[in-house]
């Protein structure tokens, strides 16, 4: 049996003609209804899937608080700890949208599975800025507490970057603040050798002239050894040309402590642009994949009413 079309411009040829149907008013109204967001289906699936989340973390940081045994130390590191908990958060998140989504899809009582599906991708968005709202804002301590301490474990995948950097950092280099002065440990060998006999405006005066020393510009650092080695002898009583060679030795051990210095900070920098990029790529990752199991969830829970289908048979066998 041949399927006989309703007659519009574009089933008599012109394909460029707006589409057009002979549906009734009531229809219209009816495919308006099916498409419009049901924020209160919305709302209770950020609701569960918070819930679900804060379940599965409570889970995960009762887990990994089981693997650690202060007695033996045997305990894993902190970077292997980072990245389970990591992991878990980013799985929690994912299982959080799927029933999140679910249950938005669930409830907005829509037979169509992409206004399901749009239902759980609403309530995924909702869930995942609200819950970077409790762990950023100030808000967030004194509402989102308990939240925060359950998921103390994973928040590093949460937390802004800055932070993440900031602890790269400190984790790279924690010696960078015993080198902030490099001329620290030169002024202290000259207190040490004068042995505390001499005047201390003599000693003073040897420090300040080492210091202008090591500061001075390269045209002018051969009369600043000098008057640098004149104030050592003077302050410690001994030759000019032995005072050279402490000068010398001063010098080399200011360069090598500042070379140290740099060398720290570079590698301190490179390992926290290092971690703020995985960090970032990661958390972008986690959260496609929450996208996406929020959009298949909302389509799982669409349910599809039995007069809406009889129907949808009933037409089909009439055009067929």
């Amino acid at each position: 049996m041949s399927t006989v079309g309703p007659d519009t411009p574009r089933t008599r040829g012109d394909h460029t003609a707006p589409h057009s149907t002979p549906v009734t008013p009531e229809e219209d109204m009816r495919t308006i209804l099916i498409n419009r967001v049901s924020w209160g289906a919305v709302a209770a699936g950020v609701v569960v899937a918070l819930v679900a989340q804060l379940i599965l973390n409570m889970l995960g940081i009762g887990l990994g608080a089981a693997t650690f045994d202060p007695a033996t130390g045997n305990n894993p590191s902190a970077s292997s700890f980072s990245i389970g908990a990591g992991l878990w958060w980013a799985l929690s998140g994912i299982i959080g949208a799927i029933i999140g989504g679910y249950t938005a899809g669930r409830l907005a009582g829509q037979p169509k599975e992409s206004s399901g599906a749009w239902h759980g991708l609403i309530s995924w968005a909702l869930t995942t800025l609200l819950v970077f709202y409790l762990l950023t804002s100030t808000l967030g301590t004194i509402v989102g507490g308990a939240f925060r301490t359950v998921s103390g474990a994973a928040t590093g995948a949460a937390q802004t970057l800055g932070a993440t950097a900031q602890t790269a950092v400190q984790a790279a280099a924690p010696s960078l603040a015993n080198t902030a002065d490099p001329f620290s440990a030169i002024e202290q060998r000259l207190r040490d050798a004068s042995g505390g006999t001499d005047p201390a405006a003599l000693r003073d005066a040897a420090i300040s002239a080492i210091r202008a020393l090591v500061s001075a510009d390269p045209q002018q650092q051969q009369n600043a050894r000098e008057r640098a080695a004149q104030a050592i002898a003077k302050a410690q009583n001994i030759p000019v040309d032995q005072a050279r060679s402490q000068v010398a030795e001063f010098e080399q051990q200011y360069r090598q402590t500042v070379d140290q210095a740099r060398q720290k900070a570079i590698a301190a920098a490179d390992t926290a642009t290092k971690t703020v990029s995985r960090g970032a790529l990661f958390g972008a990752l986690a959260l496609i994949l929450g996208a996406i199991a929020a959009w298949f969830g909302g389509r799982m829970g669409v349910v599809h009413p039995t007069l809406t289908s009889e129907m949808l048979m009933r037409t089909q066998r009439r055009l067929h």
